[in-house]
């Protein structure tokens, strides 16, 4: 079955052929799958936004391609604003782009602008609202009337609005208090579930990488470090702190009890793991998975 995308080589240069020349992503391959939960991981400078702004061709390769369900996403240039509305982006702090008088203007801006009836676009913007966790009553209030939090749910709103293929998250919980974050994170899980659609996840907590993703995507460097499950990555620690990465708290917590001899798999990542492996220590069991 072909991914969903697919990026093959990708380089990105900024500056080319100045003395400040440099590579963001440079031969850059990966793939994902229809129906992922991707996280996507890297030190500051790593080349995560680089790459996540060529998803949806709001920037172009230097070099290599890009394909969305096996089409390379430039081999119709005039048509990039169509990949547009299946790779939907919603940027770090998104609620700086709100500009519509009403909640429900901004949500509907995508959908109207995509073609749809007047009917369409408003069924898009309630099951959009209801995705996002935005009651009926903030619809007809200006979005700048809301909190940070709100903001953060209309502008993701506004995405999902369009139904996009790909749903792609830079660091959507930011700024926001641990209570926020969660409620969002509950929401983004909840639209995931009930739509099947493809999410991509940047972010630097990897707290919030280990308790969302079906896969994680380790860059440094502008190169892809490694991939694979939150288990299999948090299991290479070392080669995650060398590249200016942590590990979730529970993974921190099971490695100081394995150097203190306790059987504990040092690559657990969630605090029902974590707390089972202790029972059965308890039990006098192995705690080992």
């Amino acid at each position: 079955m072909e991914p969903i995308l697919r990026v093959e080589h990708l380089t990105h240069t900024y500056g080319s052929g100045t003395p400040f020349e440099r590579s963001a992503v440079q031969d850059l391959s990966f793939q994902v799958e229809a129906g992922e939960f991707l996280g996507v991981i890297g030190h500051t400078g790593s080349g995560k936004s680089t790459l996540i702004q060529h998803l949806n061709g709001l920037l172009r390769p230097t070099s290599g391609h890009i394909y969305l369900d096996g089409t390379d996403i430039w081999a119709k240039p005039k048509e990039i604003r169509q990949v547009r509305f299946q790779v939907g982006l919603v940027f770090q702090y998104p609620e700086y782009q709100l500009f519509e008088e009403t909640v429900y203007r901004d949500i509907a801006f995508g959908p109207t602008n995509m073609g749809l009836t007047p009917e369409q676009v408003d069924r898009a913007v309630r099951e959009a609202a209801a995705f996002a966790g935005l009651s009926e009553e903030l619809l007809d209030k200006s979005p700048f009337e809301l909190s940070g939090g709100q903001k953060r749910r209309v502008a993701i709103a506004g995405v999902i609005a369009m139904d996009p293929k790909v749903l792609i998250l830079d660091e959507p919980t930011a700024g926001l208090d641990p209570e926020g974050r969660e409620r969002l994170l509950a929401n983004i899980r909840a639209y995931h579930q009930a739509k099947g659609n493809t999410i991509l996840l940047v972010s630097h907590s990897m707290d919030e990488i280990a308790r969302n993703v079906d896969r994680i995507l380790v860059l440094k460097d502008a190169h892809v470090l490694m991939s694979g499950t939150p288990r299999e990555v948090f299991a290479r620690a070392e080669e995650l702190e060398s590249a200016g990465l942590d590990v979730p708290q529970v993974t921190r917590i099971a490695r100081a009890l394995r150097d203190r001899g306790l059987a504990i798999d040092p690559a657990v990542y969630t605090t029902e793991e974590l707390t089972a492996a202790l029972l059965a220590l308890k039990k006098g069991g192995s705690a080992v998975c």
